[in-house]
């Protein structure tokens, strides 16, 4: 009787068990909002950062330029790189100063839409908000600072000084999308914009880059050389240095030698060297 009993108790407490187990089993777990990984197609031209193997640019967009803006980096996903100056003296070229240190966006190089043949690249392109630094060939726009026009009368880039109705806009839907405009000449139509008088300093001195000019909606705005944090603090996809070698470029690039800048990775550099006759560096 005793056995009967223990073995009646003994089931009770397994079904209660498993009663159990089954309510708490029909608790949600928290949800993973992790953005799942972009899946790389041969549609989309997906995949390890470099060039299309069988392809050549059309067009070489450094024959015409006499000074070279060139920053290396590690490979794409580095945040830090070095910059070199070079000037063409006859049929050479000939480096301007000495190597200095840069960083870039916080999630390294994607393509960029500047003055190289897109059809070679191999890789993720930039995109608004990716934090990525564009890599390619780009020239460069107007200079900015904080200073007065008479203060930077050294400059031989056009000047423009930023007041606090100076703004670079990064809202896609906005008519004026990597545009930089003063709220003095036109109506705000947009949501986020870059302050181009910055209370950190990082704008105080820099110089525009033509990336993804004329825009189109997502590719990429308000692209800068400017101002660093720190050395090894990256930005939201500028180009940046120490304020006493930003103004060492800022006063020696000069718009009648069409600066380029050229920025890639040290296993790209090679191919962009052959196609287009740049310099030799240190990888």
């Amino acid at each position: 009787m005793l056995r009967i009993l223990f073995l009646m108790s003994m089931t009770i407490l397994m079904l209660s068990c498993n009663e159990k187990n089954n309510v708490e089993s029909t608790i949600p777990k928290e949800v993973d909002e992790t953005p799942l990984p972009s899946v790389k197609t041969p549609e989309e031209d997906l995949g390890k950062f470099g060039f299309k193997e069988g392809l050549s640019p059309k067009d070489n967009p450094i024959a015409e330029s006499d000074q070279l803006v060139i920053v290396v980096v590690p490979d794409d996903e580095t945040i830090q790189g070095v910059m070199y100056q070079f000037e063409r003296v006859g049929e050479n070229w000939q480096q301007e100063g000495k190597t200095i240190l840069v960083s870039i966006g916080k999630n390294g190089l994607a393509w960029g839409k500047g003055e190289m043949d897109e059809r070679v690249m191999r890789g993720f392109r930039k995109q608004e908000g990716d934090g990525k630094a564009p890599a390619g060939i780009f020239t460069f726009g107007k200079a900015f600072g904080y200073a007065g026009t008479e203060e930077a009368t050294a400059f031989k880039l056009p000047y423009v000084q930023s007041t606090d109705t100076y703004f670079c806009v990064d809202d896609v839907n906005s008519a004026y999308y990597n545009s930089v405009v003063t709220t003095d000449d036109v109506n705000k139509d947009w949501n986020s914009a870059e302050d181009m008088l910055r209370k950190d300093g990082l704008y105080e001195w820099g110089v525009f880059v033509n990336h993804n000019t004329p825009a189109d909606s997502g590719d990429g705005s308000c692209i800068l050389m400017h101002v660093w944090r720190g050395q090894g603090k990256p930005t939201a996809g500028c180009t940046a240095t120490s304020k006493i070698n930003l103004l060492k470029v800022l006063h020696w690039l000069d718009p009648e030698k069409n600066p380029r800048l050229v920025q890639i990775t040290k296993d790209g550099y090679p191919q962009m060297k052959n196609w287009f006759g740049l310099p030799d560096i240190p990888l």
